[in-house]
This record gives C-alpha cells, sequence and structure tokens, in this order.
C-alpha cells in the first residue's frame, strides 16, 4: 500500500486509515485515491465494525490534487475524477460504520469524502466547503447529491454556488457535522465513541445502516416494507438472544456475531 495511507488497528474491530501527505494537506492524488479504496477494502476483509478516516498534519483533506491534476488532459482529468468517486462509494458502501474525524480544513473532495461517511466529528474553528464554483467547476464525486440530502437543497446550494467554506461550529448548526471538539479532545473522543459503537451487535449495526439508506430513496411504505423483511434475521440472531438474556441479567451484552 502507498504511504500516502497508513492503517492502525485500535483493537475491538476498529480501525483508522489515515490520510498521509500532510506536505500537501491530504490532497487526493491518484496514488492516494488507489491506497485509499484499497484500505477500506481490507477493513471489510478483516471484518471491521468501525472504520476511522482523518488526515495527517493540519488538514483532515483539502481535496484533489489540482496541481497534478493541472497536467492532465481530459480523459485523464475524468478518470481522477472517478478514481475520488470510486474510493468514496466505497467507504459509503461499506458494511461498517464510517466516522469522518475533521482534524483540520476539509474542502472540495475532501469534504465530499466526508460526506461519504457515516458520521462526521469535527475540531472546532476549522472550515469546511465546496469551493469547486470558485475554479470553474461543481463538485463531481458526489457532493451536489450527498450534501442536499444531509442538509436541505437551499443550505447546500448556497455552500456550493457562493464555494465559500463555513466553520465547524455552523456546520454544526445545520446538521453537516454530528459533533463539534476541542481539537486536543477529538482523537479521544472519536476513538472513545468507536469503541462504543464496535460494542454493538454487528449485524444490527449492518441492518441499521442498510435500511436508512435504501429507505431515503424509497416512499415511506415501502421503506417500511423492507423494515420488516429484515426482521427476522435480527430477531432470530444469537445476538440478539445474548440481548435479552443481559438485559434479563442486568449486565453487559457479550456480542460475538461478525459484521456480514
Amino acid at each position: 500500500m502507498s504511504q500516502d495511507i497508513v492503517v492502525d488497528s485500535l483493537g475491538s474491530d476498529v480501525f483508522e486509515i489515515r490520510l498521509n501527505r500532510p506536505e500537501r494537506m491530504n490532497a487526493l492524488g491518484i496514488a492516494t485515491v488507489a491506497a485509499l479504496e484499497q484500505a477500506v477494502s481490507e477493513a471489510a476483509a478483516k471484518r471491521a465494525r468501525v472504520v476511522l478516516l482523518r488526515g495527517s498534519g493540519r488538514a483532515f483533506c483539502a481535496g484533489a490534487d489540482l496541481k497534478e491534476r493541472k497536467g492532465m488532459d481530459l480523459a485523464a482529468r475524468l478518470a481522477h475524477n472517478a478514481s475520488i468517486r470510486a474510493a468514496i462509494d466505497a467507504i459509503a458502501n461499506a458494511r461498517f460504520v464510517t466516522i469522518a474525524v475533521l482534524n483540520g480544513l476539509a474542502l472540495g473532495g475532501g469534504l465530499e469524502l466526508a460526506l461519504g461517511c457515516d458520521l462526521r466529528m469535527a475540531a472546532a474553528g476549522i472550515t469546511l466547503g465546496l469551493p469547486e464554483s470558485r475554479v470553474g467547476a461543481f463538485p463531481g464525486a458526489g457532493g451536489t447529491q450527498r450534501l442536499p440530502r444531509l442538509i436541505g437543497a437551499s443550505r447546500a446550494l448556497h455552500m456550493m454556488l457562493s464555494g465559500e467554506p463555513v466553520t465547524s461550529e455552523y456546520a454544526l448548526g445545520i446538521g453537516l457535522v454530528n459533533d463539534v471538539v476541542a481539537p486536543e479532545e477529538l482523537d479521544a473522543r472519536a476513538r472513545a465513541f468507536a469503541q462504543m459503537l464496535a460494542g454493538r451487535s454487528a449485524p444490527a449495526l449492518s441492518a441499521i445502516k442498510q435500511l436508512v439508506y435504501r429507505g431515503l430513496d424509497l416512499p415511506l411504505a415501502e421503506g417500511l416494507r423492507i423494515e420488516r423483511a429484515a426482521l427476522p434475521d435480527i430477531l432470530g440472531s444469537a445476538d440478539y438472544a445474548e440481548g435479552l438474556a443481559a438485559f434479563a441479567e442486568r449486565r453487559p451484552p457479550r456480542f460475538t456475531e461478525v459484521m456480514p
């Protein structure tokens, strides 16, 4: 794997994937994106329950590597964008829970990368944005679709049309991030939350993710139908039996099933 990506096991089926190009503010170059997608695939193979995604240095990710892209022809630029989209889609479609740990600025493809995660925790005082309109482009790695679904069309349009970044505090107020934490406390908070989630039943975590995301694009009646269809596997699982026993015995459950 490229040195642009570092993967650490934090125990209890929790992994951290770190973008490791601090000298380029973790910009998404061709090699970086390929290594990122590989890291996501390997985490799935290891039956990860929770994966944290963060950046090295003072940035989470400054977006696509525009210095690298400047020398590309159209076909290469489109291929570069497709590779970024593929990596983000791999994160978005993962069965494990993904948490973007926004340790520093997240711009363009960097914010799109965070939008591909299930949850986002941000350091206080950082900036987030989709500035593509300022260089004559638009967010083409999922931003035009994922951001409106998260914060609503009007707020998303304001961010994308202006290209102006927002603070993490503002992002919390509009639901773009789930939590804002003092920078020196961010890693500890994110890791503690990840360990807590890893203690939940893996099949239940996976089912919740799939039902929520599938249901967003369905009429309510159809969403309720797929929810009911998923119940037998969960209510008949060994983890649910353990959960009921632990509840009756007033002890923490010891879930044993792995991520599907």
